[in-house]
């Protein structure tokens, strides 16, 4: 890259004056600038223009123009080869050329011009040399300087070869302040801010100190330092950092420094090490992000930033420790620009050439490289600086030295256009429209400084240092009287009259032609201002002072006067109407009287001089732009950019075909009017017949992208701002955004303070005045409404002032907030002031988080821009945030429920805690900032904790003091203790009160965040986690020596339990969670337990006595049971209510209590149900009382039940369930047996009462056919029989039925049933046995059957009765009589029970077997009698007797064994039975004797049809051996009637003695039925002591007895009453 530098100096036409209007257009590399049209024939421009060449084979191509009404003629032109152009760092006198007028063309570019003209034009051109090379290298480019100038255009030497071998070092790597004053290499500084403590904020804000990326970037550094008493930087152009490859040679020639925000006075700077790294690890100087960005210069103050001193800025980091030594530096510079003084001035010729026109670009900024008292050092004073270095500086310096057109008198000041001092500085606007607009048009809205600011930012809460500034107080004061006697609100609106233009006229405001024949416009009678009638809201210039400063251009010297007069009669009537303003600016500013005066004649007077002395020059660099509209139809645009300041106007070139264009060019305007507007406008170039005529009729020929309009008397210092792009009419089609650099010097006013910081220091001291002073600490909120509420912050008087100053100096409203939002933190405790701090950030967030459809500047970026500046923010936020948290932690101190305004300023606190959130969130565009809910709870938690810590410290004082106890206690027994448990009680007493505080206080205040924070249930929550965590160490400690009573522990649970469900159960943390605090209990619930069970046994024999004493009377009419059930269950009711009162939400616990409990139940109610029993026997004498005990047995069942299901029922734990399921059975049991007893309590007199039955029965005689008259016969006789029953049963069974409940009737009646039947049954149908022997044995055999009752009746009767026919038909009337009377027609007990009652089916049995014969009875017998010996097991068949089988199986204790052979026969003709049976012998007979033993063998056939046949045959005897052998057959006939399989052998071995009853050793049965199948069988027979039966063989045998005239009959009853006899000696 090369920097092309073309000074347009004049030119000489042929021609007459008259009509010339020309302007030159430079175009190169699609690069085009124009200068300002100038009038006549020898026009003199003298503009400068700078282009960045990269192609040496282009040329440069000059037109001059002609201005005309509708058309632009072309003079002439003229195209310079770059090639033809020279080397130099210095202007020349220029070059005369002719002009022509017609190009050439080759490959669609220029390549010369041809037909000369007689007019000509004088250009100086030359490519400028870098102005910081080394020595060689110096002196190389001198020869090849020298070479090139001889050679001119015709020389063969090519730079751009030259160029290619070694490339220019690029001007930027030369421009580094730090190298002119000789400070070596790379110098850091420490910065102890740049490091700085973040701890003590929970959440840091990000702020970047890096050079920021380019506008579309997500985020931009701060650079808005103009508002702090700092030291600021100047930015050098970018078009200084030209694209070469040696930047790294600007890096490392880079220093970084820093400045203290605490000393505005005048600091130095010494160099420390020379590491690339600092001491907080940012990456200095040496990483500088120069290829990104442009460079810019700091400049640091001399005297309380009254000076201005530049330096690069880096990414490096800066320190405190460095600002030892600069004071002594700006003496050595001071010394040695003495001493340059003379070298400087050298060069006459330089004198010659400079004009009062702004320079190149190049030269400017090399002066500006220099601050004020400054020159440079000597060359041979320990000056790193080389001879070539010292050339360049010489030059440099002679330069500024004429710009300044002043003496170098070695004490020179900087040019009155330069920057000084901290309004140097990089400015950012965020512009209000003016008041009187009736359209606002916005003249800033976004904004983006890339200059990066790294300094420590003092606390918020800090004292301000505008406070002690006494010399800006004195600027800012002289300021604000100039701003409040003349206000801007109070401007003489213009006088516009409809006007009708003779010549062709400009718009003012638009420049617009006024078009039309006549009425064109509009134009002010008072000031001439002329102007479109749309336009005319939009002028903004008061009308005094502009018809006075024309007035006195036009030396209309009495018109002046007159306006001079009416400015001062509107001073003063200002100044009598307002006193209290200019009272209160005195006072804050504690000037006195006189001097107040005398002050106030000077701004007035400066009032009336008005613009007539005030210039300044200023610097507008166009960078770049962003978003434009897309005007052309491939969807794109050519856009560029022109800038007017008064009627000076200049334009970039043209971008073509992007839409984010980068220019990076600069302009130079000077100013002498401060009503005066910069108007930048962004077009798309067109350059088509369309555009052509266009431009003829409306001066556009392009298409119009956008403007932003900006007010010179809001600008100061220096700036780097994005404007939006705005509409010129609503039918604009416009979008994005422009950056510019804009740099203002004002005469005069060089070395004051940035009008943003003045601002500040008028606000913060009037609001330390009416705050601190007059309301001693208060804080006055203004009454205020509407939607602009917000942007009143003081009263009426304050307010205005503040107002007309930030009109007067374009203080945007938004930094008046913050800055008010800055006052305001430092009382934020203060009634009232959080809520004007949270509606005040709300309102800072709104104005950056909301983002216009008309750019796509993020809320960072925007924010970044802020004049505030972006660290001081969000630290202030930030320290503001880490303070609302440490008092929101001690809520309930600073905000106390019992103040409704406090309560207020807690919601309002916690409103700017989430506009904080907000601000992170949608302005800084943070990640995830701590949730504003998240930090409350947080703080309410903080504060819960520590609340729960002091009641538990204080309790019994604040007990004490809640409920106004007078209780001494000494200070160790206030505390908890395990000798007793008064403490908690009290403690849960406090905690409920702090809870129900928060809820019905706190929670209706700290409602934002509904959803996610309720105070009531944090406070709960929290409140229960500590109370738990002590409760339960308490409770641990009391386990190991249970020193209270166990009453005293349940009392404290239910106190913890209604704690517990009453706050604590609902919560989100605790819902589906098990609580802990039962098992706290549980030990202590249980020895409750314990001891209750002994209660109630003891409580139940006290119960049972005096029921006793009673004689267990009902307790009422209804109700059929004693009181003392009614007691017992009252009692253990009340032990149960209180158990499920206590609602023990965990189940296993609850389990263990239930399984406890259901053992108390069980031991009281058996205990009950022994005592009743016991003597249950002795009361069955008493009428109603053994049914009143039923009925209390039965009601134990019912309430058992009740409780049962009060228990839980089929939820109860299951083996607590099984235990009273048992219980239940238990006593189901007990009443079963009280009412046995007291049904055989009856026994005697039922007895008594069917013996008479069977009298009567006895005497009943006749047939017992079926003939009508038997059967009413029958029916009669069965009345007569049950006569003597039936008169016992009603008078018992009427007074059971009404003393009796229901269940236990029927159980009396099942009772009565079965012994009415059993006694039928034993006295009239089955009477005894006559034969003594056999009644002997059938008694022995009902032993086993438990039917002792049965027969012990029948050995006593003497008599012999059988039923006749017609007695049975009798006895089965008078059973269905019994059954009707039982059943009692559906009252008494079921016909189902009666039917298949066994005693009632036993009878039965017995009548019907009364009919049947002999045989049948015996064959019955046989039948179903399978299991007579040894339960019909042992037998053992073989296949002959030789074959001895196993030991028989299920055969216990055997006698001996008898083995037989068995031979079955059936005639095939007749079908009769023959059976064959051989006793072989007899095994292992076991029988004791001290006689002879002569054992025999007995076999019997039993079975039907054998009256006619032998029936019975013995073996003989053999003495004396246990293991007889027999081998005797016999033969038995058993007919044709039955099969074999009625029939069975009877075998028993008896001890023959003579002359007395043989003796029984044992016997053995074998039915035939086994044999049948073999035919023939050997047969092992084990010997059983008896023959067993069962109910029916009992039956059939008791039946037979009874026919003593039957032989078979006594025979078989015999046999079968027979068992083994008792041994001698046993």
């Amino acid at each position: 890259m090369s920097l092309l530098c073309v000074r347009v100096k004049r030119a000489k036409f042929q021609g007459s004056p008259d009509k010339f209007n020309t302007y030159v257009t430079l175009k190169v590399q699609n690069v085009k600038s124009t200068t300002v049209a100038v009038r006549g024939d020898e026009p003199s421009w003298e503009q400068d223009f700078m282009f960045e060449i990269s192609r040496l084979d282009l040329g440069l191509s000059v037109e001059v123009w002609n201005k005309g009404l509708i058309w632009d003629t072309m003079v002439g032109t003229v195209w310079i080869a770059l090639k033809t152009i020279r080397q130099s760092d210095e202007e020349g006198p220029g070059e005369w050329s002719t002009l022509e007028a017609e190009t050439l063309m080759k490959d669609d570019e220029i390549c010369g011009t041809k037909n000369p003209t007689p007019h000509k034009i004088l250009l100086d051109t030359r490519f400028e040399l870098p102005f910081d090379i080394p020595e060689e290298e110096a002196r190389y480019w001198t020869y090849k300087l020298e070479q090139i100038n001889v050679l001119g255009a015709d020389s063969e030497y090519s730079i751009q070869e030259e160029s290619q071998r070694k490339p220019l070092p690029s001007a930027a790597a030369q421009c580094c302040y730090w190298t002119y004053l000789g400070w070596g290499e790379q110098q850091t500084f420490e910065d102890p801010d740049s490091a700085v403590d973040d701890r003590d904020s929970d959440y840091r804000s990000e702020t970047s100190n890096s050079i920021p990326p380019p506008y579309h970037s997500t985020s931009q550094p701060n650079a808005s330092v103009h508002q702090f008493l700092v030291p600021v930087p100047v930015r050098l152009p970018q078009q200084l950092l030209l694209q070469s490859s040696s930047r790294d040679s600007c890096n490392d020639s880079m220093q970084s420094y820093d400045y203290d925000l605490d000393y505005p006075e005048r600091q130095a700077l010494s160099p420390t090490s020379s590491s690339r790294y600092d001491s907080s690890c940012n990456v200095s100087q040496g990483s500088s992000q120069l290829s990104e960005l442009d460079q810019c210069h700091e400049q640091d103050d001399d005297r309380r930033e009254k000076d201005s001193i530049h330096s690069c800025h880096s990414s490096g980091s800066f320190s405190r420790d460095g600002q030892a030594g600069f004071g002594e530096q700006d003496k050595a510079l001071e010394v040695t620009g003495e001493e340059e003084k003379g070298r400087t001035c050298e060069p006459k010729e330089m004198k010659e050439d400079v004009t009062t026109h702004p320079t190149p670009d190049l030269v400017l900024h090399q002066v500006h490289l220099l601050g004020p008292k400054e020159s440079f050092p000597k060359e041979n004073a320990s000056s790193p600086f080389t001879q070539a270095r010292a050339h360049w500086i010489r030059a440099v310096t002679k330069v500024r030295l004429q710009l300044q057109e002043i003496p170098d008198d070695g004490n020179s000041s900087l040019p009155q256009w330069l920057p000084e001092g901290p309004a140097g500085g990089l400015y950012g606007i965020d512009s209000m429209p003016d008041l009187r607009r009736k359209k606002p048009l916005p003249l800033v809205s976004d904004l983006s400084l890339v200059q990066s600011r790294k300094a420590g930012i003092t606390s918020a809460m800090a004292t301000r240092t505008s406070l002690k500034d006494e010399e800006l107080k004195s600027h800012v004061y002289k300021k604000t009287l100039q701003a409040l006697i003349y206000p801007i609100s109070c401007t003489t609106p213009h006088n516009f009259e409809v006007w009708t233009a003779t010549t062709p006229t400009y718009c003012y405001e638009c420049e617009g032609l006024l078009w039309g024949i006549a009425r064109q416009g509009m134009r002010c009678s008072e000031c001439g201002v002329k102007c479109h009638e749309k336009c005319q809201d939009l002028l903004n210039a008061d009308c005094l002072q502009r018809a006075a400063e024309k007035s006195s251009k036009h030396g209309a010297e009495d018109r002046t006067q007159n306006i001079i007069m009416a400015m001062k009669d509107r001073m003063k009537i200002r100044e009598r109407n307002k006193p209290e303003i200019f009272e209160v600016i005195r006072d804050v500013f504690s000037v006195n009287k006189v001097a107040h005066v005398q002050q106030m004649k000077t701004v007035k007077q400066s009032v009336l001089d008005g613009t007539s002395k005030w210039s300044a020059k200023i610097t507008i660099t166009v960078l770049c732009a962003q978003g434009l509209q897309a005007k052309d139809k491939t969807g794109s645009s050519d856009p560029y950019v022109t800038v007017q300041v008064g009627k000076t106007k200049k334009r970039t070139k043209t971008i073509f075909g992007n839409l984010n264009p980068v220019w990076e060019e600069k302009f130079h305007f000077e100013c002498h009017n401060s009503s005066d507007r910069i108007k930048v406008r962004v077009w798309d170039e067109d350059d088509d017949i369309k555009s052509r005529v266009k431009q003829r009729l409306k001066r556009e020929s392009d298409d119009f992208l956008g403007q932003t309009i900006i007010e010179v008397r809001t600008l100061s210092g220096e700036m780097d701002v994005w404007y939006n792009l705005e509409k010129r009419t609503d039918k604009s089609a416009v979008s994005g955004a422009i950056r510019l650099q804009i740099s203002v010097e004002i005469k005069g006013e060089e070395k004051v303070a940035p009008y943003h910081v003045q601002y500040t220091c008028l606000h913060e001291n009037l609001f330390h005045y009416l705050t601190d002073i007059q309301g001693s600490g208060g804080v006055r909120i203004p009454e205020a409404r509407g939607d602009d509420a917000w942007k009143v912050y003081f009263e009426e008087t304050a307010q205005e002032i503040v107002d007309e100053f930030a009109m007067r100096y374009g203080i945007e409203s938004i930094y008046q907030a913050m800055t008010h939002f800055a006052c305001l933190s430092s009382k934020y405790m203060c009634p009232g002031v959080p809520a004007v701090m949270s509606t005040l950030l709300a309102n800072i967030n709104a104005y950056y988080a909301h983002i216009t459809a008309s750019t796509n500047v993020s809320a960072s970026d925007r924010f970044a821009a802020s004049n505030f500046g972006k660290e001081r923010f969000v630290k202030l936020l930030d320290q503001l945030h880490n303070s609302l948290r440490i008092d929101l932690s001690t809520y309930r101190n600073n905000f106390p429920a019992g103040s409704p305004e406090r309560l207020q300023d807690l919601k309002s606190t916690v409103d700017l805690l989430t506009s904080i959130t907000f601000f992170r969130m949608k302005v800084q565009e943070l990640q995830s900032p701590p949730r504003a809910s998240q930090v409350v709870k947080d703080c309410v938690k903080a504060c819960l904790n520590s609340t729960y810590e002091y009641i538990f410290n204080n309790c019994h004082d604040l007990y004490s003091h809640q409920y106004q106890l007078k209780q001494e206690l000494p200070a160790e027994e206030q505390g908890p203790s395990i000798q007793n448990l008064d403490f908690w009680p009290k403690l849960i007493t406090l905690v409920v009160s702090i809870i129900e505080e928060d809820k019905n206080s706190y929670t209706l205040v700290l409602n934002q965040f509904p959803q996610e924070l309720n105070v009531g249930k944090v406070s709960a929550e929290v409140m229960w986690q500590l109370f738990a965590q002590d409760m339960k160490y308490a409770l641990e400690e009391h386990e190991k020596d249970r020193l209270c009573k166990s009453a005293d522990y349940m009392n404290l649970h239910f106190k913890v339990k209604w704690l517990h469900n009453e706050y604590v159960q609902d919560l989100p943390t605790f819902q589906g969670q098990v609580p802990e605090y039962p098992a706290w209990f549980e030990q202590f619930v249980l020895q409750w337990l314990d001891e209750n069970e002994d209660v109630s046994l003891e409580f139940l024999r006290g119960a049972l006595e005096r029921d006793k004493k009673d004689g267990f009377q009902q307790t009422s009419e209804h109700a059929l049971f004693s009181c003392s059930v009614v007691d017992v269950f009252t009692q253990l009711n009340q032990s149960f209510e209180i158990i499920r009162k206590l609602e023990c939400p965990d189940p296993n616990i609850l389990a263990h209590y239930m399984r406890r409990f259901a053992k108390t139940i069980g031991k009281v109610l058996m205990q009950y149900a022994e005592i009743v029993s016991k003597n249950f026997l002795a009361y069955c004498t008493k009428e109603k009382m053994p049914c009143i005990l039923m009925n209390n047995m039965q009601q134990l069942r019912v309430q058992l039940e009740k409780m049962f299901e009060a228990m839980g029922g089929k939820e109860l734990d299951p083996e607590a369930a099984d235990s009273l399921k048992e219980l239940q059975v238990k006593l189901n049991t007990v009443l079963d047996e009280l009412s046995m007893v007291f049904g055989n309590s009856f026994q005697v007199r039922i007895d008594e009462c069917v013996r008479q039955m069977a009298d009567i029965l006895g005497q009943v005689r006749g047939p017992g056919n079926a003939s009508p008259n038997a059967r009413a016969s029958v029916a009669q006789d069965a009345d007569s029989v049950l006569r003597p029953l039936m008169d016992f049963l009603d008078g018992n069974l009427t007074l059971f039925a009404t003393v009796c409940e229901k269940t236990v009737l029927k159980r009396v009646l099942k009772e009565l049933w079965r012994v009415v039947m059993t006694t039928m049954e034993r006295m009239i149908v089955l009477p005894p046995l006559t034969d003594q022997t056999g009644a002997q044995l059938i008694f022995t055999a009902a032993k086993e059957l438990s039917h002792l009752s049965k027969l012990k009746d029948h050995m006593v009767r003497e008599e012999t009765r059988s039923l006749t026919p017609k007695q049975c038909a009798v006895l089965d009337i008078a059973l269905d009589t019994i059954k009707q009377y039982f059943h009692a027609g559906g009252n008494g007990l079921k016909k189902t029970f009666l039917e298949k009652s066994p005693d009632l089916q036993s009878l039965r049995y017995a009548l019907s077997l009364y009919t049947q014969t002999t045989d049948t009875l015996i064959k019955t017998f046989v039948r179903s009698q399978t299991a007579q010996v040894h339960d019909g097991k042992g037998i053992r068949f073989t296949a002959n007797e030789d074959i001895r089988p196993e030991k028989g199986s299920g055969v216990d204790d055997p006698v001996g064994e008898v083995s037989i052979q068995v031979d079955l026969f059936t005639h095939p003709g007749t079908g009769e039975h023959k059976v064959t049976v051989k006793v072989v012998a007899a095994n292992d007979l076991k029988w004791q004797t001290a006689s002879m033993f002569r054992p025999f063998v007995e076999v019997t056939m039993v079975g039907p049809h054998q009256s006619d046949k032998k029936r019975k045959f013995t073996t003989k005897s053999k003495s004396n051996n246990w293991a007889p052998k027999y081998n005797e057959t016999f033969h038995f006939l058993l007919g044709n009637e039955e099969g074999p399989e009625t029939y069975e052998l009877q075998i028993c071995v008896k001890d023959y003695c003579f002359a007395r009853e043989d003796r029984v050793l044992g016997l053995a049965v074998m039915p035939l039925r086994d044999v049948a199948a073999k035919g023939s069988c050997a047969c092992w027979c084990p010997l059983g002591r008896k023959i067993h039966m069962d109910e029916t063989g009992m039956t059939i045998l008791r039946i037979l007895s009874q026919r003593s005239n039957d032989e078979v009959a006594r025979e078989f009853v015999k046999l079968k009453s027979e068992s083994r006899s008792m041994e001698e000696g046993s």
